[in-house]
């Protein structure tokens, strides 16, 4: 989640990838990746926000940093990592006036066309929006009020749940804290009332087996559910070292705290991207474990979509 931050180019890093073992268990332990494309600043738009993986393409949001009053899309193939800037065919051109902070979005295909949700982090106005897409052209189609209690929330994370014939589940994140949420299917706009379901264990979380003593500090990005595995994957971020949590065998039903995994764990700490290596967004995708990232060091920023080397869903 960045408000303000814009430099220009860099080299990859890659540490080695390390997998602990043991006589009984085995944790696992990430910590290597492979750059798929990067995701240059556009004439607007010059911070990486939303992320989403989709069967074939990646898509990531960026927007006008510390104004988050206009955002550009691209979609990246994840295999060959051709870059396509998508194109608004609301208004036309390549950005729009909708996304605000965009922190966050969600795929869901619906009477067999694809749509974006994008939480907007908005206070008032809409908090969540739907966009259509077409291959690389993209329309607005709905805009939804987002309501705790009542009153009007404004959702970083948002990860869809499932999808039947009337109803979309969600699961929306603030802080540390997941909320359940459905929308109607073909709905277009509409207020989503959401209740609270569970709070994620990040204190005392283990990373490569041990704890990290200021992880509690770390921001949080947005998240995504495995729906099929129920497993919950957060990112979260300081300065140069940005950290996946997975959490298991969580669903809507979940309560109360849900303890991080103790035997897998992901961490990127970026010797060449000193000044910043933020992971924005996760999604997994043929069972990778793909993500965005704004990242920078002292001669500029080279943001890009990612995969971690190595693991498999």
């Amino acid at each position: 989640m960045r408000f303000a931050r814009r430099l220009a180019t860099v080299t990859l890093m890659t540490a080695g990838l390390l997998v602990l073992t043991g006589p009984a268990a085995q944790a696992a332990y990430y910590n290597s990746y492979t750059t798929i494309a990067g995701t240059p600043d556009t004439g607007c738009c010059t911070g990486a926000q939303g992320f989403a993986a989709g069967s074939t393409y990646l898509y990531s949001i960026k927007n006008h940093s510390g104004y988050d009053d206009v955002s550009a899309i691209y979609r990246v193939h994840k295999t060959t990592g051709e870059r396509v800037l998508m194109t608004n065919g609301t208004n036309g051109g390549t950005s729009n006036t909708w996304l605000g902070h965009a922190n966050d979005m969600t795929i869901v295909d619906i009477d067999g066309q694809h749509h974006m949700f994008i939480v907007t982090m908005k206070s008032t106005g809409a908090q969540l929006v739907k966009l259509r897409y077409d291959g690389t052209t993209y329309y607005r189609a709905g805009t939804y009020q987002v309501h705790l209690n009542g009153a009007a929330w404004a959702p970083s994370g948002i990860s869809r749940v499932s999808v039947s014939s009337t109803t979309i589940k969600f699961l929306f994140k603030a802080g540390k804290t997941i909320y359940n949420g459905s929308l109607a299917l073909r709905a277009n706009t509409g207020t989503i009332n959401v209740t609270k379901a569970f709070t994620l264990q990040v204190e005392g979380a283990l990373v490569n087996g041990a704890t990290v003593s200021d992880l509690g500090t770390f921001l949080t990005q947005g998240i995504y559910y495995d729906a099929a595995k129920k497993i919950l994957y957060y990112p979260l971020t300081k300065d140069n070292r940005s950290v996946v949590l997975v959490y298991r065998n969580v669903s809507t039903a979940t309560t109360g705290t849900a303890p991080a995994a103790t035997n897998l764990s992901f961490r990127i700490t970026s010797s060449a991207y000193s000044k910043l290596f933020e992971i924005e967004g996760v999604g997994v995708s043929d069972g990778k474990l793909y993500f965005s990232t704004n990242r920078a060091n002292s001669s500029g920023a080279f943001d890009g979509v990612h995969v971690f080397n190595g693991y498999v869903a």
